[in-house]
């Protein structure tokens, strides 16, 4: 299964529930699986942004579903990326080539 990174800020509501209730960031983690997502690890930040989490999803389409559904809710903001292992991104070098831009597989 593909894996995305998520960076996410809480807004100020965010802010005030988690504060309030700190275990509501579990609930939330209990909600993206639901959405069919599974975590691989997260991560509370300092810095630009409030979290960074790990995910494996089925593809765009859950990795969409997740970001629109939290942050249709005003508590947070999903910058969501794609990512690639590094071995297999390696690979993906060695049985391809670069051209205008683009990788072509051979």
């Amino acid at each position: 299964m593909p894996y995305y990174v998520l960076l996410s800020n809480l807004t100020s509501e965010g802010r005030k529930t988690i504060k309030e209730k700190p275990d509501r960031i579990k609930e939330v983690n209990k909600e993206i699986e639901a959405l069919g997502a599974r975590i691989i690890h997260q991560f509370a930040t300092l810095g630009p942004y409030d979290f960074v989490t790990i995910i494996e999803a089925p593809g765009n389409e859950t990795v969409y579903l997740i970001s629109a559904e939290f942050g249709s809710r005003g508590t947070v903001q999903i910058l969501s990326m794609p990512a690639i292992k590094v071995d297999a991104f390696i690979e993906g070098l060695k049985k391809g080539k670069i051209e205008g831009g683009k990788i072509e597989v051979l």
